[in-house]
């Protein structure tokens, strides 16, 4: 089975497309239920009771959300131990039954049944999540989960958009429409799941606790056991408090300052829905089909620069009969605000898909569920907190305008925190601005390098950049050994520093700093680590490879490990080589090169000599050109 070359292709697979359609219908039928029902409750809930529609609002987002809070342990602890289709089948027909309860609380007009109903949803949507995102490893591959998550979330917020268009279309028109839709979508969600692929236990030895607290500890502790997996979460939750900030105030958001119908409500929510199914699917290019951590502080900086936006763009408060689609279109600086939700979406989806990804890739599988579960909880914990926050700031005296900026600029304080925390973020994003800026990289042979344990990949030495491009085609951390100049080249010395790389000189140089260096490279070897070498221990001067020097047979005589020969093609003369003696004259000529690199068979330690590496990597660059 070869793996998709298109994410797209992965709709005609019987081990994703039924999945991808059970969780769409799951998605739009929420959508219907509760962009109908708070329409309902901002336009229609005062002839009902005398409880201002801002706070009923925000008390269907903590209802919603508090299950995922309370029972996201117990979900995570069965979706390990059972077969998952199995599993998503009965939450399937759970839905059914709660939509049915819907129906009547719409038919009664009744909104407090119907904000009970409400908290039935956010419980089935508890035990359907853990499980929703720990089968999509299973039935795809590494190369393939950018693409399913970017497609889920593409699916999910396209579901959003037509749900939530569907519900204020339908509800405007009476309850019957709206009735009918949820119960029969329901119905339609719970057959598609009846073809999900078998999708086998992690755990299913494990015994479950039906006690929600000390499981719920130990789901924290089972996420934070991988650092990185652990800090994503907060990422991830992050993006989840920002969304509910920002999403529940919307409808208000349009009523008080836009002056806006409830169409209007409809319309923004479904470019904010756009925005991010256009961004998750451009994830996967961007991506080059890999986990690309680069795209998430991309996604942060536009999220914050466009939610600042968000506040400078709207009008001033709209005085009058509410406006309809057609005449809120009808000024530019109303366009604008639809034009920042379309881009607060686009970068939600860099944001927020590299991040499940990365969840789903570097969790352990045998507690994939209950990690997930753990995201969960965090992710509940974190829109509870939203809740209340968006309340307290509307009611010490700030505007709902005010409220988007002070979240704004709360995101990039948060975004620097975590990225201080764990540096691989920003230094992975330098890397992808690099090489997608300056750079276009095709690789072949990469499947070479060994997925785990230790080995040490040599290569030509081409340019001032060459690490950074070996680091953004292979998906293996990489232990760089380059000469200490190089290293301490500004800003790439924080991309160096960042992924470990470790700085040698000669003998004559600085002795002292060159064992180091060996002494290191046998640590890290050691550890089942990569290492990158480049043996001709100096940049080329005129394109030609170099003789390689003896430090690879010291490597691996002191530590024999596997050796991987690679070779660049396309660098000389770029911006970054040595063909010019001034970096701006090669600027014109060579910004956006095309690059080639060709990875060979790996080579035993016995037979790795200098002599034999170097003729296998001029071989490699020889069929480069």
């Amino acid at each position: 089975m070869t793996a998709p070359q298109n994410q797209f292709e992965l709709l005609t697979k019987r081990r994703f497309l039924p999945f991808f359609i059970t969780q769409f219908l799951g998605a739009f039928n929420d959508n219907i239920f509760k962009n109908a029902l708070i329409i309902l409750i901002v336009y229609q809930a005062a002839n009902w009771t005398n409880v201002s529609s801002i706070v009923l609002i925000n008390l269907c987002a903590g209802l919603f959300i508090l299950p995922f809070f309370l029972l996201s342990a117990m979900a995570g602890q069965l979706a390990d131990k059972y077969e998952k289709s199995h599993l998503m089948r009965i939450v399937k027909f759970m839905e059914i039954v709660i939509m049915l309860m819907a129906a009547i609380g719409f038919y009664r007009h009744d909104i407090y049944f119907l904000m009970f109903v409400l908290l039935l949803t956010g419980i089935q949507a508890t035990f359907f999540g853990p499980v929703k995102y720990s089968i999509l490893p299973q039935h795809l591959r590494d190369t393939e989960l950018v693409g399913g998550n970017g497609l889920i979330e593409m699916g999910t917020f396209v579901a959003i958009l037509v749900g939530t268009l569907c519900g204020g279309v339908l509800i405007s028109h009476g309850v019957t429409g709206v009735m009918l839709s949820l119960v029969m979508v329901a119905i339609f969600g719970y057959i598609a799941s009846r073809f999900i692929p078998l999708a086998p236990a992690n755990d299913p030895t494990l015994k479950v606790s039906w006690e929600p607290f000390s499981q719920t500890w130990k789901n924290i502790q089972f996420a934070r056991h991988n650092r990185t997996v652990f800090l994503s979460i907060l990422g991830n939750s992050w993006f989840w408090f920002f969304g509910t900030v920002v999403l529940t105030q919307i409808p208000e958001y349009v009523k008080v300052i836009l002056g806006g119908s409830e169409t209007v409500v409809t319309l923004l929510l479904t470019a904010f829905s756009m925005g991010v199914g256009i961004g998750s699917l451009l994830c996967e290019r961007l991506s080059g089909h890999r986990v690309e951590l680069g795209l998430v502080p991309f996604g942060s900086i536009g999220i914050t620069l466009f939610g600042i936006d968000l506040f400078f763009a709207h009008p001033a408060i709209h005085q009058g009969a509410l406006l309809n689609v057609t005449m809120f279109l009808q000024t530019w600086a109303n366009i604008h605000v639809v034009l920042d939700c379309i881009l607060l979406g686009v970068f939600s989806g860099f944001y927020i898909v590299p991040l499940f990804a990365l969840i789903q890739q570097r969790s352990m599988p045998e507690h994939r569920s209950r990690i997930i579960a753990a995201n969960n909880i965090i992710n509940a914990l974190f829109m509870v907190v939203a809740s209340i926050y968006g309340v307290f700031i509307l009611k010490i005296g700030f505007s709902l305008s005010q409220l988007f900026l002070i979240t704004a600029i709360l995101n990039a304080v948060v975004a620097i925190y975590i990225y201080k925390l764990v540096p691989e973020f920003l230094m992975r994003f330098i890397v992808w601005v690099c090489m997608s800026l300056v750079y276009r990289a095709r690789a072949t042979g990469v499947e070479h390098i060994p997925e785990e344990g230790p080995a040490v990949i040599v290569c030509n030495h081409v340019s001032f950049v060459d690490a950074l491009i070996l680091m953004s085609v292979i998906r293996r951390p990489i232990r760089f050994v380059m000469h200490e100049s190089i290293f301490k080249i500004p800003l790439l010395s924080f991309v160096f520093k960042t992924s470990g790389a470790i700085p040698i000189a000669s003998a004559k140089e600085n002795l002292a700093c060159r064992e180091a260096a060996f002494a290191s490279i046998q640590q890290a070897l050691a550890a089942g680590e990569l290492v990158g070498l480049f043996p001709e221990g100096g940049i080329t001067r005129d394109g030609d490879i170099q003789p390689f020097k003896s430090g690879i047979e010291r490597i691996v005589q002191e530590t024999p490990v596997p050796v991987v020969p690679i070779a660049l093609g396309g660098l000389w003369g770029s911006l970054f080589s040595r063909k010019h003696k001034g970096v701006l004259r090669g600027l014109p000529r060579k910004l956006w090169s095309k690059i080639r690199v060709s990875v060979g068979e790996p080579v035993a330690p016995q037979a790795a000599t200098k002599d034999v590496l170097y003729e296998l990597v001029t071989t490699l660059q020889g069929g480069l050109r």
